[in-house]
């Protein structure tokens, strides 16, 4: 009688860790997947003038010197509605630029006025 309470304790158990064991690994894998955080991310180079796109959207680093017919006088990254940098920061992100930073003052022809 003892040995069938022991296999039947035995059998309990490992139904139990079988159930058990995929969520305490799907627990695991969560962390592992969680992004690092912020203050532990690279940041972005400054786009370089050379970058085809960068070409082709004749971006500049300064909006004071642009020199293209779409230009608007007073437009900048700064006031552009891709540009997703901070008030104060020199260089910021664009989503026009993801892999790069652009500079406030700079200016492309993707423009467009912030709402």
């Amino acid at each position: 009688m003892s040995q069938a309470l022991s296999r039947r304790r035995f059998l309990t158990i490992a139904v139990t860790a079988a159930a058990t064991a995929p969520l305490a690994l799907h627990g695991l894998e969560a962390d592992a997947a969680a992004p690092a955080p912020a203050s532990a991310a690279k940041p972005l180079p400054k786009l370089a003038l050379t970058d085809p796109t960068a070409k082709a959207l004749a971006y500049s680093e300064d909006a004071t010197k642009v020199k293209h017919a779409s230009f608007k006088a007073g437009s900048s990254c700064l006031n552009c509605n891709l540009y997703k940098g901070a008030k104060g920061q020199t260089y910021g992100p664009c989503t026009i630029f993801p892999k790069n930073t652009v500079a406030a003052k700079g200016w492309c022809t993707a423009w467009a006025k912030k709402p």
